[in-house]
């Protein structure tokens, strides 16, 4: 699996649930092969292991942001579409927005025919509400947006902010809208695993199981009926057993990084087996703890940045689907190549064991019988953290352990459930791991997500709105609010500059590879799916706009 799924996949409860084995078929598999997607059914998968019945959408660990149906069932205030970075955001349940002049204060004006789930009526005070429950939980505020203030208008929302946030607009219209009358009298919401889930979208929760759920369609909607009445997930112990179920056609939905893609995927039905793999200013990379262990070095982090084999990883770990960070800014060129500054223009990433060795040795390691040691004469040891069966991520430790090996570092690799890891990558307790980072229509929101001081917390307490390194630098929360701040292109092309000096010299997360948003799907029963030459959304399933694509849907003739 690629990264940009949104890899908040979860695999719980290995103990107490029924395993399949990687080539096993899925609890779905029949059925998916006899209706095959027709009579309206579309099969959908993951290879996220077995699920808790956790429904609550702001939760990336739950079991709705690991397959992705949270988004059938709960809507944005509008759609934002991360490969038209540049695209304005189609209008959802607002039906339009603005600012004021000094981007502290957005008033939403909310559509009037919406009704939940259960048939009451979708109002501002449910937008207010959501807003504030994100802002009185941080937990649940995924982007970390600064919100000071919520009030209703009427039939429109006032937010109200410190700081100019129109950077942030995509993020605050992506919030998650939750009713009122359910969600007021729930104690402990960042727990909550939603048992019964009621939202404005146009599916409801049917059925589940540790490893399927169902979605139907339901009456009321208040856009046009999906022509997709029912939707069937399953989650994969592995991409094994997801191509398994791709190739031979029960699954016809899904973001599975595949070797010899042609070979194992398209060649079994040429006609109507597709992929398209879409990428933004995201990226992946091995992030760094910069506040504990072997990793607190900065000449150790600059080390390793030298011995990472990018090339061998974008041709190997991730099977030529995603291109190679070229960069030592971590900007994926060509698409950021006009915000490069002027001394990075020319810079690319290469693998230099001699210059690594020399900024260890000028740094008072040492090197002995073949195994590097610290300037206090400690081993040099390190565990890098992926969860299993994702067996891009885990290609790509396979490689990066290996440059390593080269510098005397002794690296591990060791995996964990997706719930475990990505606990443990919110609260700094790891050494270092393969992720992703936010994307944008600048590099800021990557530069952001590594570097955000604001979201800086000790090991131990979460930090799930980004900075999960640790990574402390006066100087980088001065750039960053000052691009925020800023209503000049000249403050924020200052601004970048810093960000992209800091990200080169401190190296707080090593990049390594683009961050694609990509599928395989069939057009057997359904057509419609985006494409190169139609890109309304990505194709990925657990993308924000995974239920526009559902909704462009249609039956094949």
């Amino acid at each position: 699996m690629t990264p940009a799924r949104i890899r908040s996949s979860i695999a719980l409860g290995l103990g107490a649930t029924l395993l399949l084995g990687a080539c096993t078929s899925s609890p779905n598999a029949d059925r998916n092969a006899k209706g095959g997607g027709g009579g309206g059914v579309l099969t959908v998968g993951m290879p996220s292991g077995p699920q808790a019945a956790n429904h609550n959408p702001f939760l990336n660990t739950s079991a709705g942001a690991a397959l992705g149906y949270r988004h059938m069932m709960y809507e944005p205030l509008a759609m934002v579409n991360p490969i038209q970075p540049a695209a304005e955001p189609k209008p959802w349940l607002a039906k339009d927005w603005e600012w004021s002049k000094d981007y502290k204060s957005l008033t939403l004006h909310v559509r009037g025919d919406v009704t939940w789930s259960d048939g009451k009526p979708f109002t501002a005070d449910d937008v207010a509400f959501s807003f504030d429950l994100v802002k009185r939980h941080p937990a649940l505020n995924g982007s970390a947006v600064p919100y000071k203030t919520v009030r209703t208008e009427g039939d429109s929302v006032v937010l109200g902010f410190d700081t100019p946030q129109f950077v942030n607009e995509a993020n605050i219209l992506s919030v998650f809208q939750v009713p009122k009358h359910i969600w007021e009298s729930v104690k402990n919401p960042e727990t909550w695993t939603n048992p019964k889930p009621v939202a404005t979208g146009p599916y409801t929760l049917s059925r589940f199981t540790s490893q399927s759920v169902t979605l139907k369609a339901r009456k009321g909607y208040w856009k046009s009926e999906p022509r997709v009445k029912e939707l069937r997930y399953t989650s994969y112990n592995d991409n094994t057993a997801a191509t398994t179920a791709l190739a031979n056609g029960s699954l016809q939905w899904s973001f599975v990084s595949l070797p010899n893609l042609d070979q194992v995927y398209k060649s079994k039905d040429p006609a109507h087996h597709k992929a398209w793999f879409p990428s933004g200013l995201g990226i992946n990379g091995l992030w760094v703890n910069n506040e504990r262990g072997p990793f607190k070095d900065r000449a150790l982090r600059r080390a390793v940045n030298l011995i990472v084999d990018r090339r061998l990883i974008h041709e190997q770990g991730q099977y030529g689907l995603a291109p190679a960070v070229e960069s030592p800014t971590g900007i994926m060129l060509p698409a950021g190549e006009a915000f490069l500054a002027p001394q990075y223009k020319d810079a690319r990433l290469k693998v230099d064991v001699d210059e690594a060795k020399k900024i260890l040795d000028e740094a008072g390691y040492s090197l002995r019988g073949g195994a590097l040691y610290d300037r206090g004469g400690k081993r040099v040891e390190v565990t890098l953290t992926d969860p299993a069966g994702w067996a891009d991520y885990l290609a790509d430790l396979d490689i990066i352990k290996a440059g390593m090996a080269k510098l005397g570092i002794k690296a591990k690799v060791r995996t964990q459930t997706v719930e475990a890891w990505t606990e443990a990558f919110n609260n700094g307790d790891f050494d270092a791991t393969l992720h992703w980072t936010n994307g944008g229509s600048t590099p800021y929101d990557m530069y952001k997500n590594v570097m955000d001081q604001a979201q800086l917390q000790p090991v131990g307490k979460p930090a799930p709105g980004g900075n999960q390194g640790r990574f402390r630098s006066d100087e980088a929360g001065r750039a960053i609010t000052a691009y925020a701040a800023a209503i000049s292109d000249d403050t924020r092309r200052k601004a970048l500059n810093t960000l992209q000096k800091i990200m080169v010299e401190e190296v707080p997360m090593i990049p390594t590879h683009a961050n694609p948003i990509g599928a395989e799907y069939s057009t057997k029963h359904w057509v419609g799916w985006p494409t190169a030459s139609d890109s309304y959304a990505p194709p990925q399933p657990t993308q924000a706009t995974a239920l526009d694509v559902v909704l462009h849907l249609r039956e094949a003739s």
